[in-house]
């Protein structure tokens, strides 16, 4: 095993879950939509990979997870560093739209294997989004 998988793997586990088995961030891979039910609406494959579908955006928000990759329906983020905190993953990605380039900081707490929270750290419960996996 390469070094670098070995240190995302080891940097990368999740905590424990309600059911008591460990969830690693490798398992955020794949189409994440706000609704389970839109899924179909959200996302399409093309080719075998998963995008976006025409006019997503009228049936909620969404993300798909490949590796450090996430992309959004408007911008695209690189994962730079993941730091595990109990069922707390923490994230720096620098992201890139159309217009300009940032560094974004935000979480994602491990709710089970099909769900998660997304949380930015300093604003708030209020502004925390579940997201549910979607099926492939």
């Amino acid at each position: 095993m390469s070094t670098r998988r070995l240190a995302l793997l080891t940097t990368c586990a999740a905590g424990c879950m309600a059911l008591g088995s460990p969830v690693f961030a490798a398992d955020l891979n794949g189409a994440w939509a706000t609704d389970v039910s839109v899924c179909n609406k959200v996302f399409t494959k093309k080719g075998g990979a998963i995008a976006f579908a025409q006019d997503s955006d009228q049936f909620g928000g969404g993300f798909i997870v490949d590796g450090d990759k996430i992309r959004g329906q408007l911008q695209t983020c690189t994962i730079k560093t993941r730091k595990q905190d109990g069922n707390l993953i923490h994230f720096i990605a620098a992201c890139a739209n159309d217009i300009m380039a940032s560094s974004v900081q935000f979480s994602a707490k491990l709710i089970d294997n099909n769900t998660i929270s997304r949380t930015f750290p300093g604003m708030g419960d209020e502004l925390d989004m579940k997201y549910a996996r979607c099926p492939n």
